[in-house]
């Protein structure tokens, strides 16, 4: 709190505000009695410019092109964390000793395991649909199977929804991509971490032994701290919105995963490695280049540039790296969407065009690349997003139960529809 107020004049009444000051970042001008006092709303179509929350967990400054969870910055986390410990550390906002992290990562583990009637409940869909309808789905058919860990109100069925959550995300979305293939489901094994027992998950047949490669482990653990938490954005603004209604947790995660199923939030890195099949080849993107330029054109150039960083990209640049360290493990260089990928971005952190407009590789382009050389199909892309944000969804849903300015979510509207008239007879219309 700051003892500034913010002046409104509106003909020759003036009303005065609050003005809010967070420990980082810009004030806030608090108009909750806006009203009362003014019979007036503001219109922010997008929210851009609102802050409907207080929060501790996640900051960003996008013209630093600075990530924060809760203080500490991601390139620091992302050299010497995991992401079990970045879980933690959203969760219960301090990083954990030794032992609590011996406890939390046995907790988790131990609840990786889903209900085996679930199993049944994948086979009434079809197979070829889209892993994150599937996802969907059974996210939300969750609160059918564990009802034991419904009631908002006890403290300790939110703590142990929010734990299943974490531990089983990875198993559901596995078996979503096994069942999209027609191979069996693979059960979690207790003996690996969360991003290797994921691998295994996904890649492992009973009929050979599969090694999960240390290094694609690292590269998947790092994508997932990565896509953590990313402050109120639109899934976590649902998650937000539907939990406002003391709706179940696991109803609230559902919604977080059908809002990130959107090409503009999380299927952005699915719409770039898309975008560079459609390129093709090398050879074509002077072709594609001068369309992105072009006014008239539709066309997009998908994984560049950010709408909230303005600068670059903080967690681009730690997975720049990553791609090029797993691109040279596997050998992949002949692969023509990974040759066109690596063009792409080497023309974007030289050409003028790209560098005045601030369109840098964002972390959709690279983690695209990525999980295309691992051999995930982008149907999965998203899947996997998901899987990360579980726990930025909990934590953010945890904050907003225990806060005590709690309020079921009302947005309000600027009507430009008919105004009252009278109901004419179907004759006389």
């Amino acid at each position: 709190m700051t003892d500034k107020v913010a002046k409104l004049v509106i003909g020759d009444q003036t009303h005065e505000f609050p003005v809010l000051s967070g420990t980082v970042g810009p004030d806030v001008i608090d108009i909750r009695s806006l009203y009362a006092k003014t019979g007036m709303f503001t219109y922010d179509p997008g929210f851009t410019s609102t802050a409907a929350c207080d929060s501790a967990i996640t900051y960003i400054d996008g013209d630093k092109g600075e990530l924060l969870y809760r203080g500490y910055p991601i390139d620091q986390l992302a050299e010497k964390s995991n992401y079990l410990e970045v879980c933690y550390l959203l969760l219960y906002g301090e990083l954990p000793n030794k032992a609590q992290m011996a406890e939390f990562d046995t907790l988790v583990t131990r609840h990786t395991m889903v209900h085996e009637q679930m199993h049944y409940f994948y086979r009434g869909f079809r197979r070829d649909a889209h892993p994150m309808a599937v996802m969907t789905g059974v996210v939300g058919a969750m609160a059918a199977f564990y009802h034991d860990s419904t009631d908002i109100t006890d403290p300790q069925q939110r703590e142990i929804a929010s734990i299943r959550m974490i531990a089983k995300m990875p198993t559901i979305a596995a078996m979503a991509y096994k069942y999209s293939i027609g191979q069996p489901f693979v059960y979690p094994r207790n003996d690996l971490d969360f991003a290797s027992n994921f691998l295994h998950m996904c890649f492992s047949v009973p009929a050979e032994q599969f090694k999960v490669n240390p290094t694609i482990a690292k590269a998947m653990d790092l994508i997932f701290t990565l896509h953590a938490d990313h402050e109120q954005n639109a899934s976590t603004s649902t998650v937000r919105l539907a939990g406002s209604s003391d709706a179940n947790p696991f109803a609230c995660i559902a919604a977080g995963v059908a809002c990130l199923w959107g090409p503009a939030h999380g299927g952005a890195n699915e719409a770039a490695l898309n975008m560079l099949k459609e390129i093709g080849t090398v050879d074509r993107i002077p072709e594609f280049i001068a369309r992105a330029k072009d006014k008239n054109d539709p066309f997009k150039l998908m994984g560049f540039g950010h709408r909230v960083y303005k600068n670059f990209d903080p967690r681009a640049t730690v997975m720049q790296a990553t791609a090029k360290e797993v691109l040279d493990l596997l050998g992949v260089h002949n692969n023509p969407t990974l040759q066109v990928a690596q063009a792409l971005e080497k023309i974007a952190l030289e050409d003028p065009y790209f560098i005045d407009r601030k369109l840098y590789p964002n972390v959709d382009f690279y983690s695209g690349i990525i999980l295309e050389a691992i051999g995930f199909p982008t149907s999965m892309f998203t899947v996997l997003f998901a899987v990360a944000r579980t726990v930025g969804w909990i934590a953010q849903w945890k904050e907003m139960i225990g806060d005590p300015q709690k309020k079921i979510g009302r947005p309000r509207q600027l009507y430009n529809g008919s105004p009252a008239r009278d109901y004419a007879e179907i004759t006389g219309r």
